[in-house]
């Protein structure tokens, strides 16, 4: 389902949007509308040794693409939000995604997916609550490095030219998307033909500035890192995954998936995100 807001609030929690102008919403059936007066408290005793998970999107995907990791961290009493980010550019979504976390209280375990890799990199070096790092399939970049310089660096990725469709906008920008019939061998091997078509028609572009954009910051090396590798990647090819993940010095799992790793493997991420969690006990 698409999301119709920028953030979503999926935990026992609440939240002040402080500069960033957007709806609240509670995503599962029969809870409140969340008051932008409202600050993030846990709402049980289990909650308050938690730290909360912010999850992020990468390129041709919203926050949905997070839905079961969201039930599952529900279940087990974390406070989870799901940022929609605009994938207008490093440096625009990063200050995008810091806004929102300076209105959450203690400590995040913060997790990117794709794209998000850089952004999440760069804020957990801007924002002193960010205590862990969760990488899905992800960029991790150094800095200098680009998208497309981190996913060229290997071969093997199908986003090339011809199976991307570029869209001009009226103010000069250009936005990206994967051609609906190139969606399911560049980004979603993995998922049910039904899932691919749906994904292939409802993907967020993201702004062909964005791939170029070089990162200004390191990931922090204070802060620990799990990366997530998918092994039947088309999208980043896995050996370009493994290589940022061990230069990162991030803990690496494996696992048999396609890009669209929170969709196709929900388990594997969640794993991660538990880990990552523990470790700030």
């Amino acid at each position: 389902m698409k999301s119709t807001v920028r953030f979503k609030v999926l935990g026992a929690a609440a939240l002040v949007c402080g500069a960033v102008a957007a709806s609240l919403v509670a995503t599962d059936a029969g809870a409140a509308t969340v008051s932008a007066a409202q600050r993030i408290a846990p709402a049980r005793a289990s909650d308050a040794h938690k730290p909360t998970v912010v999850l992020l999107h990468g390129a041709f995907a919203d926050s949905s693409s997070w839905n079961s990791e969201i039930s599952y961290l529900r279940r087990h009493d974390y406070p989870v939000y799901a940022i929609d980010t605009p994938l207008r550019g490093v440096a625009y979504d990063s200050a995008y995604v810091e806004a929102q976390l300076k209105t959450i209280d203690g400590p995040v375990v913060l997790v990117g997916h794709s794209y998000a890799g850089e952004v999440i990199s760069q804020v957990a070096a801007e924002t002193p609550n960010v205590k862990a790092l969760v990488y899905v399939a992800a960029l991790i970049p150094q800095v200098g490095d680009s998208a497309n310089s981190l996913i060229g660096q290997f071969p093997g990725s199908e986003l090339t030219p011809e199976n991307l469709r570029t869209v001009p906008l009226p103010d000069g920008a250009t936005d990206v998307y994967i051609k609906a019939d190139k969606f399911g061998t560049a980004y979603g091997n993995g998922l049910p033909k039904a899932g691919i078509r749906t994904a292939s028609v409802t993907q967020e572009p993201i702004a062909f500035s964005a791939l170029t954009d070089k990162a200004t910051v390191n990931p922090p090396k204070g802060t620990p890192k799990w990366a997530v590798i998918a092994t039947d990647d088309h999208a980043v090819p896995t050996r370009a995954q493994k290589f940022e993940a061990d230069r990162a010095g991030a803990r690496i799992s494996y696992v048999r998936s396609g890009h669209d790793v929170p969709a196709i493997a929900p388990h594997a991420v969640n794993r991660a995100i538990v880990a990552a969690a523990d470790s700030l006990r």
